[in-house]
């Protein structure tokens, strides 16, 4: 019960889309268990500015929770935010609603 609880405090809630101003939120599958992952990048904090083509830009390292192998984000963001170009190794990116359906069937066990 209680890692149930950490990995929702950790992962979210698979049915409830995230709600937060200050974050920006991607989704990923691994390449090599298929596991989903939600990732949260604070627009404060871990954004930095991209002065040769403007904008920002993020480099992330993504860990799921079933093989703990590594997948390497890399987004960048214009002005407003919006993800102008994306870039991944050792996964995919995922929509908001396959995360959901992938998430879903893990917490089921299917």
């Amino acid at each position: 019960m209680v890692l149930k609880k950490l990995r929702e405090f950790l992962l979210g809630s698979p049915s409830d889309e995230p709600s937060d101003p200050n974050g920006i939120f991607f989704y990923v599958k691994c390449a090599h268990c298929g596991a989903p992952v939600r990732v949260r990048i604070d627009r404060h904090n871990d954004l930095t500015r991209d002065f040769e083509r403007g904008g920002f830009f993020v480099r992330k390292e993504v860990m799921d929770g079933s093989c703990f192998r590594l997948i390497y984000a890399t987004l960048h963001f214009d002005e407003a935010y919006r993800v102008t170009n994306q870039e991944i190794e050792g996964g995919e990116f995922i929509t908001w609603e396959e995360y959901r359906q992938l998430a879903g069937k893990e917490k089921k066990g299917e």
